[in-house]
C-alpha cells in the first residue's frame, strides 16, 4: 500500500519533532518534506507535490492563512490540514474558507493527526469535534462579518494589533515595511469603525479571538 506523503510546514522545530516522533508509529504514513515558514512551503508543495499539507497558522512571514491561499491558487485541488493551537471559530472559519480541508488542535488527543490526515487524504473534510460546535455557535455579529472579509494580512495585522504590538515591531514580524504596516493598521480602523487599539483589542475579544 502507498504510503501517504506528507508536507509539514510549521516554524516551531520542537512541534515538527514531536509530530515525526508521533507518525513514525503508522506505517502508511511519511514526511516528505519540512518548511518553516509559508513561503518555503509552497515552493516545497509544487516541488514535492505531497498527498497531504500539514500546516500551522501562526507563522512568521506571510503566515499560514496566505500561505493556504496561494497553494490553492496554484492546486485548486491541494489537500490542506490545519494543525494550530487557535480553537476559535474566527481561525477555523478563516482557514477553511481559503481552502483548508481540515483544522485540528495542538492540543488533541495524538490519535487525531493521522486519523485527520487519513480523512483528508481520502478526499473528505475532518474538522475536530469540538470545533464544529464552536463554528456553529460563533455569533454573526456586524463585526464578525467585516472581520472575515479581511484579506489574510489584514487578519494577521489585526490579530497582532489587537494584542498590543507596536507597528514597528508587527513590520519585524511580518517581514513588512513599517509605513505597509501602519498602512494596514489605518485601514482596519477604518473598517471597524474605530480609532484606538484599545477598541480593537476589545472586538478581537468580542469575536473570540483573544480571550479576556
Amino acid at each position: 500500500m502507498p504510503k501517504i506523503k506528507i508536507l509539514l510546514i510549521d516554524d516551531h522545530a520542537v512541534v515538527r519533532a514531536g509530530f515525526k516522533l508521533l507518525l513514525t508509529t503508522y506505517a502508511n504514513i511519511e514526511i516528505i518534506a519540512e518548511a518553516t515558514r509559508g513561503e518555503q512551503g509552497i515552493q516545497l508543495s509544487q516541488q514535492y507535490q505531497p498527498d497531504v499539507i500539514v500546516l500551522d497558522l501562526s507563522m512568521p512571514g506571510i503566515g499560514g492563512l496566505e500561505t493556504i491561499k496561494r497553494i490553492i491558487q496554484r492546486d485548486e485541488d491541494a489537500k490542506i490540514l490545519v494543525f494550530s493551537v487557535h480553537d476559535e471559530p474566527v481561525y477555523v472559519n478563516r482557514a477553511l474558507n481559503a481552502g483548508a480541508k481540515g483544522y485540528i488542535t495542538k492540543n488533541s488527543a495524538p490519535t487525531i493527526l493521522p486519523e485527520a490526515i487519513e480523512f483528508i487524504q481520502q478526499g473528505k473534510n475532518y474538522v475536530e469535534e469540538g470545533l464544529l460546535k464552536a463554528i456553529s455557535s460563533s455569533s454573526d455579529s456586524d463585526y464578525q462579518k467585516t472581520i472575515q472579509s479581511f484579506s489574510p494580512r489584514e487578519f494577521d495585522i489585526f490579530r497582532l494589533l489587537a494584542k498590543g504590538l507596536v507597528t514597528r515591531k508587527i513590520a519585524q514580524e511580518l517581514c513588512l515595511g513599517y509605513k505597509t504596516v501602519a498602512n494596514y493598521a489605518t485601514q482596519i480602523k477604518k473598517k471597524l469603525h474605530v480609532s484606538s487599539l484599545a477598541e480593537l483589542a476589545h472586538i478581537a475579544v468580542i469575536v473570540g479571538i483573544m480571550k479576556h
